[in-house]
């Protein structure tokens, strides 16, 4: 097929550092091309692909936000790139939100958007109803709760390369948290869970502009506290090291995570996680197989406890069973079809994410 990929300029894809969205994004068209078809990425123009390279803009916003005032600008002339060479793809995968709804609604051209942030915003409501016929895809069953009533044609779970992270044997015996630092992600419970299970704390995560005041009034004086480490930023070569390391993996959201890639990242390294349960937590972690889905702090310092019965291995091969990148790639081609040849939303084949659980 002839695929167009349309990724966010925020950061490169993959990104240098921390982007959920844009590294999928590249797991994806990386996938996609090493089945054999035919792909264009419209992205930053740092990015690195196989596929053919469209750039929105020389370098990705969030890095280089100091020559950057108006982020939208840019998307705004890559959706005019796209329009203008539509007619060479036999589908155009949309991965910045509803931002190109209008032209696509006008256009009647294949397109498919994925949804990789969270919609339960009352803002989205009338925008949702106003496009109502977009097709949708989910990242997990539960992101969809806030809108049942949308054209979701498929759920589609991310995938990681098998062999991005490799696997790890918790051998130095550290909780981990990954990520970045906001009120909705809480390292303050990790913090606390650690402090409560006698166990040290690296923290590998970045902070945004706008959780700048949290993280120094909330967050910075809870890193003084013995056995916290705050490493800050870290990149992809570091990620495999820093959680096939760990004893576990903590991840204490406190929102409707959508998805939350790090915790399929430390499935990969065979690292067990502890999770809140919020968002998509109960469709990733298989309980006492990938680790251990907890509903407070005092459940979370229980798990830290029983993390060693946690068979790594096994939760190296939940991992590659159900969150490959080739298994992703495969999915999202079933769809790609599916809208190509014009079946309709009650016809849309049913992806492999789809069967694996119903909430």
């Amino acid at each position: 097929m002839r695929i167009a990929q349309v990724a966010p300029l925020y950061e490169s894809v993959p990104p240098k550092l921390y982007g959920g969205t844009e590294r999928v994004v590249s797991y994806l068209t990386e996938g996609l091309v090493q089945a054999g078809h035919d792909v264009t990425l419209f992205a930053s123009g740092d990015s690195e692909t196989a596929a053919r390279l469209v750039p929105g803009c020389p370098k990705a916003l969030r890095l280089n936000n100091y020559e950057c005032n108006d982020q939208l600008a840019h998307h705004f002339v890559m959706l005019d790139e796209v329009m203008r060479r539509a007619q060479q793809f036999d589908i155009i995968h949309f991965h910045i939100d509803y931002m190109h709804f209008p032209l696509s609604k006008l256009s009647g051209l294949p397109q498919v958007t994925t949804l990789h942030g969270r919609l339960d915003s009352p803002d989205l409501l009338p925008l949702y109803r106003k496009y109502k016929t977009m097709p949708l895809i989910s990242i997990s069953l539960n992101q969809r709760k806030p809108l049942p009533w949308a054209n979701w044609i498929g759920n589609v779970y991310h995938g990681l390369p098998m062999d991005l992270l490799p696997f790890g044997h918790g051998c130095d015996k550290y909780l981990a948290f990954l990520g970045r630092i906001s009120p909705e992600k809480r390292v303050d419970r990790a913090i606390e869970v650690a402090k409560r299970a006698s166990m040290p704390l690296k923290i590998a995560a970045k902070v945004d502009r706008v959780d700048r005041t949290y993280y120094e009034h909330e967050i910075k004086p809870l890193l003084n506290a013995p056995g916290i480490e705050f490493i800050g930023e870290i990149n992809e070569q570091q990620k495999g090291e820093f959680l096939g390391n760990a004893y576990a993996y903590l991840f204490p959201i406190d929102w409707p995570e959508p998805f939350g890639l790090t915790m399929i990242e430390s499935m990969a390294c065979g690292t067990p996680t502890i999770a809140f349960r919020c968002g998509s937590v109960p469709e990733l972690i298989r309980d006492q197989v990938s680790g251990y889905v907890v509903n407070s702090i005092d459940e979370a310092v229980q798990a830290v406890g029983r993390a060693a019965t946690i068979d790594r291995g096994a939760c190296r091969a939940e991992f590659e069973q159900r969150f490959s990148a080739e298994r992703m790639a495969r999915d999202y081609v079933k769809l790609y079809e599916s809208i190509a040849v014009g079946i309709g939303r009650s016809q849309a084949p049913e992806s492999e994410s789809d069967t694996l659980l119903t909430l």
